[in-house]
């Protein structure tokens, strides 16, 4: 996005502080290392390993924020492009219809120059640089005939209607030259960011690459069980949500026998969201589906298919296959929907991340996600958990 970037959307977050983003699959784990000499600058005065991880990590997050920019700039370049097209085809074709009404009168010109009627006014009409000015004058105006008029009249409004849409044009093209200029500046902060960190994570040993990949496998196993937490609690909701549809079905059924039923709700002051209807069922399985048949593709920033990916570019083709249509960007698609509790998340929800909603994936079930999750990663199912529990900050229902 970039100088007109729209104001942070103000969504509930509905997980506790945000942790750091894990920036890379090797580096995601370094905060997890214990005091050791690491976690201080060496010798040779290159920086620790926490200090590259928490440098990359910043890096890939703002290259994420910056792509999200991007992706914004570049929507809004695409539709000022189209109606300056539209705008720039309309005056063409104003232009016409005003050539010919002067043509009409032209001829109406000719005319009176064979009779020597009228010649001095009408050529000065002809020459004047405001028509409508010199046809204020009531003089020249009783002289014309119904039809003459009527060709004056068209010709004054088809010079107005094409003049203000000359206007709308020429400010069109410099919104236009605006929306290129912040498409040019993200992306290449996207492109910098980048850049520097695929330098520091070049610069790591092989020893210490090891060791990280180590201490990733650990998360990975952590974010794991923590998706698998999850999927009991859900499980257990969804199983006394179903008992209460069956006691209220039973009573229900006595009550229309005997006449007598009465309400037996308790007010406890909470309420439990009612599933999703079937139709967004339906739905959610089509994009689903879509979002599985893209897994291995690469992730590649500003990207919408059919190839790669961006985050945002891979839940909007996906509810795009079961004709939902989503925004462009994560700023606009957390505000796409009805945001509901983590622990009530159904599979074809989209799950947010980070402050700055940099990031999103598709909820599958679970705990898990499939989503595109950074250069150099490929669209793949992970734990929503993937980057901490204080990762999430919402999650929404689309449809």
């Amino acid at each position: 996005m970039a100088s007109h970037r729209k104001p942070r959307p103000t969504g509930t977050r509905v997980a506790g502080i945000r942790t750091p983003a894990l920036a890379t699959a090797a580096l995601t784990s370094v905060a997890l290392l214990s005091q050791t000499a690491d976690a201080t600058p060496s010798d040779d005065g290159r920086p620790s390993l926490e200090e590259v991880e928490k440098k990359v990590d910043d890096l890939y997050r703002q290259a994420g924020s910056a792509t999200e920019k991007y992706n914004a700039a570049k929507e809004k370049t695409a539709k000022q492009r189209k109606r300056v097209d539209r705008l720039l085809d309309d005056v063409a074709q104003r232009t016409q219809k005003l050539n010919e009404a002067r043509e009409e009168l032209g001829s109406f010109a000719s005319a009176q120059y064979r009779t020597g009627a009228a010649i001095p006014e009408t050529a000065t009409f002809l020459l004047a640089d405001s028509p409508q000015d010199y046809f204020d004058q009531n003089q020249l105006m009783s002289r014309l005939t119904g039809r003459q008029k009527d060709a004056v009249d068209d010709y004054v409004t088809q010079q107005s209607e094409t003049m203000k849409k000359r206007r709308e044009a020429t400010e069109s093209l410099e919104t236009l030259t605006e929306s290129q200029k912040d498409l040019k500046t993200a992306k290449a902060t996207v492109q910098n960011k980048l850049a520097t960190a695929r330098e520091l994570l070049s610069e790591l040993t092989a020893e210490e690459k090891a060791r990280l990949a180590a201490i990733e496998k650990k998360k990975q196993q952590e974010a794991a069980r923590k998706a698998a937490e999850l999927a009991k609690q859900q499980e257990a909701a969804e199983r006394e949500r179903q008992e209460r549809e069956r006691e209220e079905a039973a009573r229900q059924e006595s009550g229309a026998g005997s006449g007598t039923g009465t309400d037996t709700g308790t007010g406890t002051g909470t309420t439990e969201p009612s599933a999703p209807d079937a139709s967004y069922g339906t739905k959610a399985e089509k994009a689903l589906a879509f979002a599985r048949a893209q897994i291995g593709k690469p992730y590649v920033w500003g990207a919408t298919g059919p190839g790669s990916y961006d985050c945002s570019g891979l839940t909007q083709a996906a509810w795009k296959a079961a004709d939902v249509s989503l925004p462009r960007t994560t700023y606009d698609q957390v505000n796409a929907g009805t945001t509901v509790p983590v622990s009530q998340a159904q599979p074809g929800d989209l799950v947010f991340f980070y402050d700055d909603l940099s990031h999103v994936g598709l909820y599958i079930g679970n705990g898990m996600m499939i989503h595109a999750p950074k250069p150099g990663a490929y669209v793949r199912e992970e734990s929503i958990y993937y980057d901490g529990e204080g990762s999430i900050h919402s999650v929404v229902r689309p449809a």
